[in-house]
């Protein structure tokens, strides 16, 4: 396997940038920036919630996408539909970065946004992940050793995870169910989409979840394709990947066909292009029907209508 700065200049898969979007023959440009101000985000446990803001560290990616590291302290952040056009159904968005960094501008805000504006209520959801040096450049080599150090097997699901996360959308998930009448929501239709490692974020809720305590529904969003043991009660799965991605090259989709065999509801989307991190999508590829055919399949699975039946 080549080094990871090799196959996408830097930290490009980390950070949720489309390596397209970059010459390949240059470090990714990182500015370092104040934090910006989230006057939205809701502490996860309350008064208990562990960790600081202080402890962030904030930047821009080729001044278009922000960024954080060393979070310390779990936000969920609304992001509601107008009334008017709201389904009653609820998505968490879970942003990737290799539990290193989140993505949160990309893979959080603008998702939640798209999602609000077709009348789904989103979380943006900014989960604990692993502490990074402060300094930028030793950052990026600590996250580059901890990368290549945490994909060993590509038949394998990736050994590089992070317990709080995955305690984090848990909690997230209770929270949005707990103040559904506040905020207009179903409490039997409170679905995640994650992106890379919170694809594997909402993948591992799933898997630890008890009975009633897990998503409704999920998008798995290029996340690793490797098997897994599918729960009796698994939720209905959407997954897309590129056919492209560096980091998760194809193998076929045994996750997906672990879900399809233990009888589960699943679909695939399997684009020609993209690479990894196209988000809601890279100009002139079929990602850029990501998000709606997600939407699509929301609707198709009965998510966008009321829950009486379920």
């Amino acid at each position: 396997m080549k080094t990871f700065s090799t196959m996408v200049a830097g930290l490009t898969l980390l950070l949720g940038a489309p390596a397209s979007a970059q010459p390949q023959d240059v470090p990714p440009q990182i500015t370092v920036t104040k934090a910006p101000a989230e006057p939205d985000a809701i502490p996860l446990y309350g008064a208990a919630t562990p960790g600081s803001a202080d402890t962030e560290t904030w930047a821009q990616y080729y001044g278009k996408y922000a960024v954080v590291r060393n979070v310390t302290r779990p936000t969920l952040t609304p992001v509601l539909p107008d009334p008017a056009k709201a389904t009653g159904a609820a998505v968490i968005v879970a942003p990737g970065g290799a539990f290193m960094l989140l993505a949160i501008d990309p893979e959080g805000w603008r998702v939640a946004r798209a999602l609000a504006d077709r009348g789904i209520a989103a979380f943006v959801l900014k989960y604990r992940i692993i502490p990074t040096p402060i300094d930028t450049a030793q950052a990026a080599a600590f996250m580059d050793k901890r990368v290549r150090e945490g994909l060993p097997d590509p038949t394998k699901q990736p050994t590089i995870q992070y317990a709080p996360s995955t305690d984090d959308a848990l909690a997230a998930l209770a929270m949005v169910r707990s103040r559904s009448a506040q905020w207009g929501i179903d409490p039997k239709r409170v679905g995640m989409i994650g992106f890379s490692a919170g694809a594997m974020t909402s993948l591992n809720t799933v898997l630890a979840a008890k009975p009633g305590a897990g998503p409704d529904f999920f998008g798995y969003i290029y996340g690793p394709q490797a098997e897994v043991t599918v729960p009796a009660d698994a939720p209905p799965m959407f997954a897309a990947i590129a056919l492209d991605d560096p980091l998760f090259p194809s193998m076929g989709f045994p996750i997906v066909e672990a879900w399809h065999k233990a009888k589960r509801q699943v679909e695939l989307h399997a684009y020609a292009k993209g690479g990894h991190g196209f988000n809601l999508g890279v100009p002139g590829t079929t990602t850029t029907g990501m998000l709606d055919q997600y939407i699509a399949w929301l609707g198709m699975e009965g998510f966008l209508k009321p829950s009486a039946g379920r």
